[in-house]
């Protein structure tokens, strides 16, 4: 393109998954819906876990720094419909950060908790000294590192980019496939910055996952008793849950061409970017009796107790 007939975007239009007015307002009203749940839910299970000290434990710690995780995803990844949807250029870029940086968090916090459940059933004579908690602070510490320097790696590479023309965004937020295909100028170091990053940061912990439900699975099936195999697999259920759903909402969306990005794919994002904070709080409570008690004496105090 003429140099001279570029026109530099200095800001983007969030037009959310449709341009229609009445298809905007039921969005709005769904997104703001389950953005709430989201946020109750979430703040639930972190005051649950604070206040209990049965759930002082390292799985309910990376249960809760996961809350508070997709608290802030999803509070950075919502954006409340207005008559002015523009977002400046250096917004746009600090939410891409924030959501680049807060999916690799969420990626690495549930792989320390799929090696925290390797431990508790496959070591459980060594936990206490295997999980102690100056290594969850430090594992955790190194989720956060290595998230903070995977954002900040793309937002960097996004500012060599150049945007002209088009500059509406059929999202309710910066997502960076949709900015890549906004883009006017060679986006070649972008994409392979990204598929060595993302294979670093997503792949290697998803088969950290794998092996860890691996050895799981052959420690169980080991156990004979019935009951307690039973017992076993009940605590890493709802983390194995979890993980189907954030893994199989990212591959849905990253795992293709990017030329090949529509918005099926968009609608796809919305699930792992919306959808899975909202029912995570709701997989590990559901059948948790230890949260279920918590909670019970977050809500009735004293109460709770006599009624138990």
């Amino acid at each position: 393109m003429d140099e001279s007939n570029q026109t530099i975007v200095s800001e983007f239009l969030l037009l959310g998954l449709s341009e229609s007015p009445e298809q905007q307002r039921v969005q709005f009203w769904m997104f703001l819906s389950m953005y709430l749940v989201t946020v109750v839910g979430n703040v639930l299970i972190i005051l649950a876990i604070s206040f209990d000290p049965r759930l002082h434990t390292p799985m309910y710690f990376f249960l809760a720094n996961l809350s508070f995780t997709d608290l802030f995803f999803v509070t950075n990844t919502y954006c409340l419909q207005s008559q002015n949807k523009a977002i400046s250029y250096a917004g746009c870029l600090t939410q891409l950060y924030f959501l680049v940086s807060l999916v690799a968090l969420d990626n690495l916090i549930l792989a320390t908790m799929a090696y925290d459940r390797y431990v508790a059933i496959c070591r459980p004579l060594h936990y206490t000294t295997a999980m102690s908690p100056g290594l969850c602070i430090l594992l955790l510490a190194l989720c956060w590192a290595l998230s903070a320097l995977y954002g900040l790696t793309h937002t960097l590479l996004m500012t060599r980019v150049t945007f002209c023309g088009s500059r509406k965004i059929h999202y309710i937020f910066c997502e960076m496939y949709v900015l890549l295909r906004l883009a006017c100028s060679n986006t070649q170091v972008n994409h392979t910055v990204l598929i060595a990053t993302g294979s670093f940061i997503f792949l290697a912990p998803l088969g950290f996952t794998i092996m860890s439900y691996v050895w799981i699975v052959r420690a169980i099936l080991r156990i004979p008793s019935a009951s307690s195999k039973y017992k076993a697999f009940s605590t890493c259920a709802s983390h194995l849950a979890v993980v189907s759903l954030f893994y199989g909402t990212l591959c849905m969306v990253y795992l293709q061409p990017l030329h090949t990005y529509s918005m099926k794919d968009s609608v796809a994002t919305v699930m792992y970017a919306v959808v899975t904070p909202m029912m995570n709080p709701f997989i590990y409570s559901l059948r948790n009796k230890d949260m279920h008690g918590a909670l019970g004496r977050l809500f009735l105090g004293k109460a709770f107790q006599r009624l138990t």
